[in-house]
């Protein structure tokens, strides 16, 4: 198997692949009940070499690969993002990053705005407890685990020198979007338009 990008014809709210007719959508499910985004892109399918690359780079600490990927994907990126975005990198719970040593959706959106022309910032965005991971929960149990793990740093905020059109949340993996429209759902506070941007997706 190898390396697969995520189609481009897409549901533009949710990112849910749409054949050609109906691309960019929304999409029935979006219709009947809308994210807390506006938009939702992901640059590659999360299996065979993407899925390795990143559990290289998340386990192993060797981000190389994930380089590579962002350098094929350059011009979707800068389709995507636009000079005045901004991205937010989902946060982790501080203990876990602490053990880990790493805030890899931090690395990620600042790789992301480098390649995007666009500015970055990890503290407006915060976690708060510490909640177990999203990966050895049911769709429900997520959804549950993450009620009241985001807020917004305020103060952070009104540092920013330029405030920007459009927000973005950055993650390097979506499986059932659980986390992404959580963090959306507080992101939504700051009154900007607002997308979703992960390097893979299930």
């Amino acid at each position: 198997m190898g390396i697969r990008i995520w189609p481009r014809s897409h549901c533009r709210r949710c990112g849910v692949v749409l054949g050609e007719a109906l691309a960019p959508g929304p999409c029935g499910s979006c219709l009947r009940r809308p994210p807390p985004f506006q938009w939702n892109e992901a640059l590659f399918r999360y299996d065979g070499p993407v899925r390795e690359a990143i559990l290289q780079w998340k386990l192993g600490g060797h981000p190389a690969a994930i380089h590579w990927l962002l350098d094929a994907a350059g011009g979707h990126i800068r389709e995507v993002l636009g000079p005045k975005d901004l991205l937010l990198p989902i946060p982790m719970p501080l203990a876990r990053m602490r053990r880990m040593g790493q805030h890899h959706a931090a690395d990620l959106a600042r790789w992301l705005a480098r390649r995007g022309g666009c500015g970055w910032d990890w503290r407006i965005l915060r976690r708060l407890g510490s909640q177990p991971r999203q990966s050895e929960l049911s769709g429900r149990e997520r959804r549950r685990n993450l009620r009241g793990a985001f807020d917004l740093d305020w103060r952070a905020w009104d540092a920013l020198h330029q405030k920007p059109a459009r927000i973005w949340l950055v993650d390097d993996i979506q499986t059932t979007g659980a986390t992404m429209r959580e963090a959306a759902r507080i992101a939504a506070g700051l009154g900007l338009p607002l997308g979703v941007l992960s390097l893979a997706r299930a």
